[in-house]
């Protein structure tokens, strides 16, 4: 039997999803969630594997069980076994077709910035604080030459597995809701930290580093650019992630989750 699982999580504390030795992980705390309750040995698969410091709130996975328990003993049962930072939100029974990371069709980021002079106590680990005043009309200009297909080599990390640069972007948006710069993007997949590459452009144009054009030589030139930021995962957020609707996987959020 496979199951597809909706995980919620903070990721301060651990070293992003995959499990690596000796260091805190979100598989490994899941699969031993697991293990508790059907003293099996599995190995589950993510949409997304998300970096050190990422969070979730649309993280889908999926595993293949002999134990065959009621939803509501699978989603209280995981619940009580895992730390508080981590959480099952929905099950599914799904085919032996779906896979959680390739049966995909597109994923969703949030990136949250905290744009005031004094910090937040509260978020520290939930949002990037910028100090200085971003101009958020900048930074949708130059968003706007990045959404469609495009190829994202100038921004590539030297040690990301992916063998094509291509991605298609079909949204990237910006807004302010007070001191809060929410940066919204949708793909169809990412390189290893292209998040938070292009976060990172787009705050070296909102504070006035560099200009809206600079965007354009960013994305027309087939070499890694060595000037670009890669901006802080304290404020990245994997949301929602897309699947052919013969799956029936479970969408939901609200951009107000965080007010």
């Amino acid at each position: 039997m496979k199951l597809a699982f909706g995980v919620e999580y903070d990721g301060t504390k651990y070293y992003g999803w995959q499990k690596q030795k000796n260091l805190p992980s979100i598989q490994e705390e899941i699969e031993k969630a697991i293990f508790s309750i059907t003293n099996e040995k599995i190995d589950i698969f993510c949409a997304g594997r998300t970096d050190a410091g990422v969070h979730a709130i649309g993280q889908v996975i999926h595993f293949t069980t002999n134990t065959n328990l009621p939803d509501r003993a699978w989603i209280m049962g995981m619940n009580t076994n895992l730390p508080n930072d981590i959480s099952i939100k929905w099950i599914k029974r799904v085919p032996d077709s779906f896979h959680a990371r390739y049966s995909a069709y597109a994923r969703r980021y949030q990136y949250i910035i905290y744009n005031n002079k004094i910090r937040s106590s509260l978020y520290c680990n939930k949002v990037n604080h910028i100090y200085y005043l971003l101009n958020e009309y900048s930074m949708k200009k130059a968003a706007s030459y990045l959404i469609g297909k495009h190829n994202f080599i100038s921004i590539k990390q030297s040690d990301c597995q992916s063998k094509s640069s291509w991605r298609k972007i079909y949204n990237l948006s910006i807004n302010r809701y007070g001191h809060y710069l929410i940066i919204d993007i949708k793909a169809n997949s990412f390189l290893y930290h292209m998040v938070r590459n292009i976060v990172g452009i787009l705050l070296d144009i909102g504070s006035g580093k560099k200009s809206i054009s600079w965007i354009k030589n960013i994305i027309s030139v087939n070499k890694k650019n060595n000037f670009i930021k890669t901006a802080s995962a304290n404020g990245l957020y994997l949301i929602l992630v897309y699947y052919p609707r013969k799956f029936l996987i479970p969408r939901y959020f609200n951009v107000k989750y965080f007010f």
